[in-house]
């Protein structure tokens, strides 16, 4: 996890927003987007995996270096509705509903339920967990999020529940087409490569109803209905 203080990001982040983070040694021409997963005062946190050449410069940071970074950005996922909110991640997808998470605490009129996929380590649960009502997750061995949807579903009103989900398109697939076999809302965020995260050079445009959208500017966050499943990457 990465820990930044920027009381301006941190103070007009909301919940399903990213920032662009560049590597200090320029490792890497274009920025690497990353979903906000909580903010706390003037800070806000990321979580990433060491995958490349930007994310292991990322981990060579010590407390008190420097960062360079755009944000916050995007679409923010719609909580104005009561009831359940069941936010489902999968891997480096659950970041955004930690923060989804944290946006609804506290709220009476909702209950917020957290259904994680992880490959083995459950590495968010207890992350989540500080926000979130109740929190469910498997690991691939044992099902996938399919599974949890299909445990908790009995206890359910599917008028007054909305789904926000994050992570692999696959995953995001099949939850999509389970709520909508249920007429349940649906809010999907993508994660998409991008080159400005202003929308200026169209390298993250996905197919909806409403034709070719930029993730970093009509996204991240779009409604289930509104998405081309079946060209998405």
């Amino acid at each position: 996890m990465l820990t930044i203080r920027d009381a301006p990001v941190a103070r007009n982040a909301r919940p399903g927003q990213f920032v662009n983070l560049y590597p200090n040694d320029r490792t890497a021409m274009l920025p690497r987007p990353f979903g906000i997963a909580g903010v706390h005062g003037d800070e806000f946190d990321l979580i990433y995996q060491r995958v490349g050449a930007g994310t292991r410069a990322f981990a060579r940071l010590s407390a008190g270096d420097p960062i360079d970074l755009v944000g916050p950005l995007g679409r923010p996922y719609d909580l104005t509705a009561a009831g359940d909110y069941l936010l489902i991640g999968g891997g480096l997808g659950v970041p955004p509903l930690i923060s989804a998470a944290q946006g609804l605490a506290g709220r009476g009129d909702v209950r917020a339920i957290a259904l994680f996929g992880y490959r083995d380590a459950r590495f968010a649960d207890g992350l989540v967990g500080r926000f979130a009502d109740r929190t469910l997750s498997v690991s691939a061995c044992e099902g996938n999020v399919i599974t949890l949807l299909d445990r908790i579903e009995p206890e359910l009103e599917v008028e007054a529940t909305t789904i926000l989900s994050c992570g692999p398109i696959p995953m995001m697939r099949a939850v999509a087409a389970w709520a909508g076999r249920r007429s349940i809302r649906s809010q999907f965020s993508l994660e998409e490569r991008m080159g400005c995260g202003y929308g200026a050079c169209l390298a993250c445009v996905v197919d909806t109803t409403d034709g070719r959208l930029r993730v970093c500017k009509d996204g991240p966050v779009f409604a289930g209905g509104r998405l081309e499943w079946e060209t998405a990457r």
